[in-house]
């Protein structure tokens, strides 16, 4: 086998004219994935998933909304404190108290959020948008004198007009804010869209700029590429996309994306199958069998075709080594299986059969297939002895 890359080069970007892009991740796994319906991480959950994100290399740890409970902020307080190289962050509304518990668990930089929209003006808040904005900004004048970090982020920005963010933003470069963030809050954008409004935002504020995606029409990995070109410096992401709804962008999609095509190498991809695991113990979420990097059939291949090229090089059927990640290669034995696959898989076992002996097998693994009955690896070497019994 010839010594290849780990990964197959996207040629096609070649012919692109990108700037190399300045991002940052900050990883909200812990405040906007415990969102989604049902999850709720322990104390020792959440210590752990920030020493895991910290080792993967995350800039930025978003670690929980102190003001949700007591719990909730003694945890945000510890991760301020656990010493690790990423520095983190927390939610806060547009309300003094807020800040205050933010100031008190030590984050280095708070995010304050108002929303907008009309939308949310009306139903929501039943105030007007500048009324909404001087709450903002006394939080944020309040945290910025208390020494916090600031990002000011608009809620439903994908829904507020242009003009008014632009406003809104520039407003808070006056107030010295340290980031302004786009939430696309319903995951309303795509591309195109994402890649207009951040040029639009970047030609009037000079403040680096936050993009928050929802994956409800499953584009958020795509717009939080598309926003880094177009020039957003922090990348907000959750391990498995989770969080409310359809989730969030996907911490291993974003990361991986951003080694195969942009060659941002800086951070630990191997441990993202762990970190994945970790996420679905403590979550007990799944992430769909087909999910990308992290999904049980990532790297699992039945088709003869496949198996057969992948035997001899797996960068025919493989974008990425399942190594690269952390993962594992799974060669599995069903309907499509022909009979070269099924042969290297046999080899792989420690099995050799003889051609009447091998098309008898493959002729039990589809009868088996074809009434939806998995093979095991034990199944199949069951079967193996029953063929070889059958011929003597």
């Amino acid at each position: 086998m010839s010594n290849l890359p780990e990964y197959s080069k996207n040629t096609l970007m070649d012919y692109l004219d990108l700037k190399p892009l300045d991002i940052e991740i900050c990883d909200v796994t812990l405040r906007d994935g415990e969102q989604t319906p049902g999850v709720a991480f322990n104390r020792e959950e959440k210590v752990a998933l920030a020493s895991e994100l910290d080792s993967v290399g995350v800039e930025i740890i978003e670690a929980g909304f102190p003001v949700v409970s007591p719990a909730e902020k003694d945890v945000v307080k510890e991760i301020a404190n656990m010493g690790l190289d990423a520095r983190t962050c927390c939610l806060a509304r547009s309300v003094i108290g807020d800040v205050e518990a933010a100031i008190d668990c030590g984050v280095d930089f708070v995010s304050i959020f108002i929303a907008m929209s009309d939308l949310h003006l009306r139903y929501k808040y039943h105030r007007s948008c500048e009324e909404m904005a001087e709450c903002a900004f006394s939080a944020i004048e309040y945290a910025k004198d208390h020494g916090l970090g600031v990002r000011f982020a608009a809620e439903d920005a994908t829904r507020t007009s242009i003009d008014t963010l632009k406003k809104a933003f520039l407003m808070a470069e006056d107030y010295k804010v340290d980031y302004v963030s786009i939430a696309d809050t319903i995951g309303i954008l795509n591309p195109s869209t994402t890649s207009y409004l951040v040029s639009e935002i970047k030609k009037v504020v000079h403040t680096p700029i936050c993009i928050h995606c929802h994956d409800d029409l499953g584009m958020a990995t795509a717009n939080t590429l598309a926003a880094a070109e177009a020039g957003a410096k922090q990348l907000h992401t959750t391990v498995n996309g989770i969080g409310e709804r359809a989730g969030n962008a996907a911490l291993e999609e974003v990361l991986v994306a951003l080694r195969l095509q942009y060659g941002i190498d800086r951070y630990d991809v191997s441990k993202l199958i762990n970190l994945s695991n970790m996420v679905v113990k403590y979550s007990k979420v799944l992430p769909a069998v087909n999910k990308a990097v992290v999904g049980r059939n990532a790297f699992r291949h039945e088709s003869g075709i496949h198996v057969a090229a992948i035997l001899e090089q797996p960068r025919t059927y493989e974008l990425y080594s399942p190594e690269m990640v952390g993962g594992e290669r799974n060669l599995v034995v069903g309907k499509h299986t022909g009979t070269k696959a099924l042969k290297g898989i046999l080899k792989d076992m420690g099995y050799t059969l003889e051609r009447t002996e091998l098309c008898d097998l493959i002729d039990k693994v589809k009868v088996c297939t074809e009434a939806k009955r998995g093979i095991s690896r034990n199944r199949l070497e069951e079967m193996v002895h029953d063929v070889k019994l059958h011929d003597l």
